[in-house]
């Protein structure tokens, strides 16, 4: 592997270096994150001097970016030490923007992280920077737009609506064809003889009206980021009920986009029981390749007590796969 070779993965880069010496400085090769390539070096004089800034380009010229992010520096010697920056938030342009002076002895073989919290886009005529995460589709047509607005007027008014939806706190109001597109699980439920005459109802106990309504906004198209970020665990596992396709794969691409050590062990509990298996490979991948087991070593125990024993095999399997003697 190349000393100069940058990994990455969600928000996570990581710098591994087999041989720093004494007196070394090293440069990584360009690795993207955002819309951004970005560098890091790091240099040992008094101290061990970390740099990170954006790759000079015309992205970076008219778009700096607003980079939040924390640094963490280690050893892979057996004591496994460490070193972690505080929180930085602010515009990188040059190689001068930013720079850690870590006060410490490290040699050998050392690797540097890089979590980026959050980036954002720095207007070049003043005003408030934009996040590039994630995405609020505000590259919709006209038309789309128009089609979403008449959507969301049908459920929020009820207007013309056939369906009642019993949930564990109170009813909703929804739309038969809507939801019988959307799921071949709802067709189901929804198909009646045409010649009764009481109204139609379907019952969804496990689910809040306000995760419920969540539901309804994203098979209506109008679910806001803000709702789908509160519910999406139980939007899972609705969309893993209910056959809904297009809503379990976003669900999963967001676990993974803010995975983190947090939340890893409870990420790939989710990935297992719903078969996730991009999300499955994005934890074993964070744990065993980017060595943050270390990080969660104190939960592991209580993990173990309730995790499918297929799911330990596997993990053992990665470790073995991933460990092995070269």
């Amino acid at each position: 592997m190349s000393d100069s070779r940058v990994d990455t993965i969600a928000r996570l880069a990581q710098w591994k270096i087999d041989n720093f010496g004494p007196c070394s400085y090293k440069k990584s090769d360009p690795f993207k994150v955002g819309i951004w390539n970005w560098y890091l070096s790091i240099e040992r004089n008094r101290y061990l001097y970390i740099h990170l800034f954006p790759e000079p380009s015309r992205v970076s010229k008219e778009n700096p970016p607003v980079a939040k992010f924390i640094l963490r520096v280690s050893n892979a010697s057996s004591s496994r030490k460490f070193s972690v920056s505080p929180v930085h938030e602010k515009v990188l342009r040059t190689y001068d923007d930013f720079v850690w002076p870590v006060d410490t002895t490290f040699v050998g073989r050392v690797i540097i992280d890089v979590e980026f919290l959050d980036l954002k886009i720095s207007p070049m005529n003043g005003g408030e920077a934009s996040s590039v995460w994630p995405c609020d589709g505000k590259l919709q047509s006209i038309a789309e737009q128009s089609t979403l607005g008449c959507l969301s007027r049908m459920l929020d008014e009820a207007i013309h609506a056939d369906l009642t939806i019993i949930t564990a706190d109170g009813n909703l109001r929804a739309h038969k064809a809507i939801l019988s597109a959307s799921s071949p699980v709802f067709q189901s439920m929804c198909h009646h003889d045409p010649n009764k005459k009481e109204s139609s109802t379907i019952h969804i106990k496990d689910m809040s009206p306000e995760s419920c309504m969540a539901l309804l906004s994203y098979l209506y198209g109008t679910i806001k980021l803000e709702d789908f970020w509160k519910h999406r665990l139980t939007l899972l596992g609705a969309a893993n009920k209910y056959d809904i396709g297009s809503l379990k794969d976003v669900c999963e691409e967001s676990l993974i986009e803010d995975l983190n050590s947090g939340n890893v062990l409870e990420r790939l509990n989710e990935a297992w029981l719903y078969q996730l298996h991009k999300l499955k490979k994005a934890c074993f991948t964070f744990l065993f390749e980017f060595g943050k087991i270390y990080d969660v070593r104190d939960d592991m125990n209580s993990f173990f007590q309730h995790a499918d024993r297929e799911l330990m095999l596997e993990m053992f399997q990665e470790i073995l796969t991933i460990w092995k003697p070269t």
